[in-house]
């Protein structure tokens, strides 16, 4: 049997899998990565692809690319219900930053637009762009076997077309393997949660419904009918392709599973379109199962979980895949740094500290908003045991000018304006927030949320958050902060005054082997601060500087120039990166 060496096995080539092939390639990092399936996905599935996500993509260099193949922004926007394609709308909401008082919030916080990507759609981007990195990447090979010990990871691969064989030896693996992990379950990573809940089914379409959404363009239409409230209602309709090709998705009981033959989900559509004379055609029908689940570790020794082998959720507030590639983006720089030799070993360990916070948020947040939508059928008079008479007629109650529905229509007006936190929930998009041995604490306390924090996301330089983005020239060209940082490098981030910061940062890197770029902001420096936004969101002075993680975090902070800056930038970085952590000094607090 053939014998593999490489840095690290990655088993999956989902979005989570994929982004890691191609972070890791472009380090220079040796990886193998393998998945069973014999190429990328061959269904849409997941498809809300956020800002922070299109900022890894931007990073990686295919922002672009994925934008030449997603639908835009500006086509996502409007939620609505109705009983039917045909019927009179019931209700409607401006989603994902597109209504008039959210898009100075969206534009202001991100370079990146969010776009509707299905995945069979996006894994092909991220494969070619990983492909271009010199990623080696296997498809139709199995993971058969898979052990560790303190010196390495040892796996056994099969070719499932050929039965082949191959060892592979590997200093470390990331188990990305989806919902089903044999990473999470061959290793016994412990799990909380429960699985099981609901069920649900995709059904894969075509269907030209231009003449109904062309003018109420969006991601999600809601069709909710008399007799069926189980859950969201009679079924989603998932833009896929405007306006010919869609997901038509519907939950179901368990214990009573639906017919899913070619006849009754055709009616189904045809049910909930509302206009016969639509043609349609299946494509596919697939189902899933509903869980809340996530684990309770994401590193174990040399292995670490990503993706949907670490949480798993439903597809609420559309943050699984965009999750998935956030884990992989906070894993490989630290994988690549340890790699080399510029980090301790901790340094893995905040990976754990840091990404499984975000995990249980997400899937608490799923959940919540899941249930979230239950005021909505209730509004419309549905109830369980309901007959579908009983439900028209409560639903012309609801329309009533009545006293009584007038209360309803309130109450409907309260139960949409609920839907903000799963469909504008723009804080739990962006605002992740990290606290482990990779960030250097200045002492200071989070910035008191001046509005809702789900909803609203509010940028701040405290060691741990997401830089913010703030508009910049360099010569003719503009820019934004977050340009200046990424591409598996640190960057230290200074203003007028603060050049000495520059000099001890470039000294530093030669010294510790350690990639870091510097960059100065504001009037009279490279990058010019030319409307102010820098000023307002650096939070030192303009001779403090800020030391950027590769993933755009900030690590530290120093609210102006030190007497000695070599000497604690040396510290920071020796404490961000673990570089032997026993004999660190002690970091005093130099926030601002």
């Amino acid at each position: 049997m053939q014998t593999i060496d490489t840095d690290v096995l990655v088993v999956g080539a989902g979005p989570a899998g994929l982004t890691a092939s191609a972070l890791l390639a472009r380090d220079g990092v040796d990886a193998l990565t393998v998945t069973k399936y014999p190429g990328t996905a061959h269904s849409p599935r997941a498809h809300i692809t956020n800002q922070r996500t299109m900022e890894v993509f931007r990073d990686l260099g295919m922002e672009d690319a994925v934008r030449a193949v997603a639908t835009p922004n500006e086509l996502m926007g409007n939620n609505v219900w109705s009983t039917s394609f045909a019927a009179p709308e019931l209700a409607r909401l401006s989603t994902w930053g597109t209504a008039v008082e959210r898009v100075s919030d969206y534009t202001a916080a991100s370079p990146s637009r969010m776009c509707n990507i299905p995945q069979h759609l996006l894994e092909p981007v991220v494969l070619d762009r990983a492909l271009d990195l010199g990623a080696d990447i296997r498809f139709s090979t199995e993971l058969i076997s898979i052990t560790q010990d303190e010196h390495g990871v040892r796996a056994v691969v099969r070719h499932r077309d050929t039965g082949e064989r191959t060892a592979v030896r590997a200093r470390y693996a990331i188990g990305a393997d989806g919902g089903r992990s044999t990473v999470a379950e061959q290793l016994g990573f412990p799990f909380e949660g429960e699985s099981g809940l609901g069920a649900a089914a995709n059904v894969w379409l075509e269907a030209d419904l231009t003449r109904y959404c062309a003018h109420r363009p969006g991601t999600l239409y809601w069709m909710c009918r008399p007799g069926n409230d189980y859950w969201v209602g009679s079924g989603t309709w998932i833009c896929v392709t405007p306006w010919t090709e869609w997901v038509l998705l519907f939950m179901y009981d368990p214990a009573d599973e639906p017919d899913l033959g070619e006849k009754a989900v055709l009616e189904r559509a045809r049910t909930t379109i509302g206009d016969p004379g639509v043609d349609i055609r299946i494509k596919a029908v697939s189902t899933w199962q509903i869980n809340r689940v996530v684990a309770t570790r994401f590193r174990q020794g040399r292995v670490f979980l990503a993706g949907d082998a670490a949480h798993r959720h439903p597809p609420a507030n559309g943050l699984g895949t965009n999750t998935s590639i956030q884990d992989s983006y906070n894993l490989c720089w630290k994988l690549t740094a340890v790699l080399r030799g510029a980090a301790g070993e901790e340094l893995l360990d905040s990976y754990d500290a840091e990404r499984r916070p975000v995990g249980k948020q997400v899937v608490d947040r799923a959940m919540k908003s899941v249930a979230d939508m239950a005021p909505i059928t209730s509004a419309f008079g549905f109830r369980p045991g309901q007959t579908a008479e009983e439900g028209w007629a409560a639903l012309d109650g609801l329309l009533a000018p009545t006293d009584e529905g007038r209360r309803r229509r309130d109450e409907l007006a309260a139960a949409v304006e609920l839907q903000n936190y799963q469909f504008n929930c723009h804080g739990v998009e962006l605002g992740q927030r990290y606290e482990s041995c990779a960030v250097v604490d200045d002492g200071t306390a989070w910035p008191e949320p001046d509005r809702d924090p789900e909803l609203y996301y509010q940028p701040t330089t405290r060691p741990g958050a997401r830089l913010p983005h703030a508009r910049l020239e360099h010569g003719d060209q503009p820019q934004s902060t977050l340009d200046l940082c990424g591409r598996g490098r640190f960057t230290l981030l200074t203003g007028n005054g603060g050049e000495p910061w520059c000099t001890a940062a470039d000294q530093l890197a030669d010294e510790l082997g350690i990639p870091l770029d510097t960059c100065t902001i504001g009037l009279g420096c490279a990058y010019r601060d030319v409307y102010g936004d820098w000023a307002r969101l650096r939070g030192t002075a303009e001779t403090g500087a800020l030391l950027v993680r590769p993933d755009g975090h900030v690590a530290w902070r120093h609210h102006e120039l030190a007497t000695d800056p070599g000497a604690a930038l040396r510290d920071a970085l020796n404490s961000v990166l673990r570089r032997d952590p026993a004999t660190l000094p002690h970091l005093t607090a130099t926030g601002g």
